[in-house]
This record gives C-alpha cells, sequence and structure tokens, in this order.
C-alpha cells in the first residue's frame, strides 16, 4: 500500500529524515516510534505531502505520490492530529462531515454515514451530534477527530500522535477503541508515537527511529525478543521487557477452556477473553489467587487460567 524507497528531508543544512526505506502493507497498523525530533512526524506529513520530500520516492499502490494531484491524494487518506484539529464553529456532525461534503456525496448518504461513525466510536448521535468541540470532553473530541478521519472511508489512515494529550484513562480507553475499530475497518495506518507501550499495544509492526533513520522495523514480539541495537533495548526496557511481552499475549491463547461455555455472574473484575496475559498475572498477584475465570463478549464462563500455566508459558 505505501512504500518509501530512500526518501529524505533536509530543513537547510539539518537532515530531518535520512534515506529511509520502509514498505507498509495493506491492511497493517505501522507505528512510527522514537524520541521527540528521530523524524518520525517528519516522516508522516511526507506521505500525505504535507511536506515534500528532498530526495527518494514516496509511493502509494505502486504509483508516485509525486505524479497524484496534492488534494486527491489527501482526500484517500484520514488524518488525524493531537488536539483533534476540529472547526470550534462547526457542530460534530458537520465536522464529522467535511471531507463527504467535499467530494459531493448526496446529504442522506452523509447523514447515514455520521450517524455509523458516531455508534462506531461510541457517540451517541442523538446526544453529540448538534454539539460543538467546546462542549465535549477531550476523549470525546479525540473521538470525532477519528469519525472525520474515517468518514469518507480513506484507504490509508495517518495519526500523529492523536492521543498524546490525553489523560492516561482516556488514552487507554482510545487505544482500545482504536484495536477495535481496526478490526473492523483494517484500514492501512500509520500511527505516531513517543510512547513504546502504546506502540506495542496498536502495532502489526514497529519501525523505530533515531536521528532520522529507521534502526528496526518488525514485529512488537521481535522488537522486545530481539532488538537491533542499544538505543532500541533501552527504548524497549532492559528490565521489564518479560512483562512486554506477557502485555502482547491474549488471555485466550493460555487458558483451559471449558468444554462449554457455563453461565455465571462475571463480576466487575472479570477477566475477558482479550485481555492481556500481564493483567491476569497483575490480577491474581493482587488477590492472592492460583486462578481465575474467564469470560467470552456474551458474559459466558469459557476457561479458567492459572498462575502456575503463566509463569510455564507466559512468553
Amino acid at each position: 500500500m505505501i512504500e518509501l524507497k530512500q526518501v529524505t528531508r533536509r530543513f537547510g543544512n539539518v537532515v530531518a529524515v535520512d534515506a529511509i526505506d520502509l514498505t507498509i502493507e495493506t491492511g497493517e497498523v505501522c507505528v512510527l516510534v522514537g524520541s521527540s525530533g528521530c523524524g518520525k512526524s517528519t516522516t508522516l506529513r511526507m506521505i500525505n505531502r504535507l511536506l515534500p520530500h528532498s530526495a527518494g520516492d514516496i509511493l502509494v499502490d505502486g504509483k508516485s505520490i509525486t505524479t497524484m494531484n496534492p488534494q486527491q491524494l489527501r482526500l484517500n487518506m484520514g488524518y488525524v492530529i493531537q488536539g483533534t484539529g476540529l472547526f470550534p464553529h462547526w457542530t460534530v456532525a458537520r465536522n464529522i462531515a467535511m471531507v463527504p461534503r467535499l467530494l459531493k456525496w448526496p446529504q442522506a448518504r452523509i447523514d447515514e454515514r455520521v450517524r455509523e461513525l458516531m455508534t462506531l466510536l461510541d457517540l451517541d448521535p442523538a446526544t453529540h451530534a448538534d454539539k460543538y468541540p467546546q462542549q465535549l470532553s477531550g476523549g470525546q473530541a479525540q473521538r470525532v477527530g477519528v469519525a472525520r478521519a474515517l468518514a469518507a472511508d480513506p484507504n490509508i489512515l495517518l495519526m500523529d500522535e492523536p492521543f498524546g494529550a490525553l489523560d492516561a484513562i482516556t488514552r487507554d480507553n482510545l487505544q482500545l477503541e482504536m484495536l477495535r475499530i481496526q478490526q473492523q475497518v483494517r484500514k492501512t495506518t500509520v500511527f505516531v508515537t513517543h510512547d513504546i507501550d502504546e506502540a506495542l499495544k496498536l502495532a502489526t509492526r514497529i519501525a523505530v527511529m533515531d536521528r532520522g533513520r529507521i534502526v528496526q522495523h518488525d514485529t512488537p514480539e521481535n522488537i522486545l525478543r530481539r532488538p537491533a541495537s542499544e538505543f532500541v533495548e533501552n527504548l524497549v526496557g532492559r528490565q521489564d521487557r518479560g512483562l512486554k511481552l506477557m502485555s502482547l499475549r491474549p488471555v485466550r491463547e493460555l487458558m483451559t477452556p471449558h468444554a462449554s461455555p457455563k453461565r455465571s455472574d462475571p463480576g466487575a473484575d472479570a477477566l475477558k477473553e482479550d485481555d492481556s496475559v500481564r493483567l491476569a498475572l497483575s490480577v491474581m498477584l493482587w488477590q492472592d489467587l492460583k486462578q481465575l475465570a474467564v469470560f467470552n463478549a456474551r458474559g459466558e464462563e469459557t476457561g479458567v487460567i492459572t498462575r502456575e500455566r503463566i509463569m510455564q508459558d507466559g512468553l
């Protein structure tokens, strides 16, 4: 879907991005991660031509972006930034409908799409459609920003530190929302963050950048198990890589399944099949338990996971 070939970006005599090669497959979530000033946001903005590249080539569906009309290119790429970038004098519904209006969709189709996306992002259309951005919480406004980026059903989604300004709880909730949405819509996504835990949670593949170069491009698991350099090892954390690996594995992979689901009360702290093994171990240690029941999305108990199994096979 997206291919960068020896792409360089200079600002005067400063090389911000230095001859990078990167291939992002269709439907993949590629997270660019690294310290501030490493070139990750610059790389993202070159993909939709908000910044021109100084050398090399960027291909989308095998076609160089320099041969494309910049406006048409951007209309096929959803773009989400930190702070949402919503128009303050437009309602939520009008903000979401911006690109479909530019594409001259019929009004009935626009209205249907706005309702569909608000529902997908857990924003009640009846309650929120006519509100203005200043009437929303930070998390709600960021959801509207994501909805606007998805409105015209673009093939590519670019996200530049979209959750960076949010509190930890809201950020975690929106990360889970992104995972849920990605399972449904399967967009080719380029996501920029400086937070390695966010990268590990969201990425199909991670591109670690340092001083304008990509120093490792691999799956989250391989980056944790086999960091390519001391810089990558320090970024992912030398001492807690085991816990980070546990956070990549869902409970369903290690649980002992029941022959058939059981009807029982899951309780407020029940484990779900998609919860991480790290979370399961944390709950067991905190509550001094040797095993926990696991429940599916319908609230049925589908198995149990034990502390012994986690310690044996959690990594």
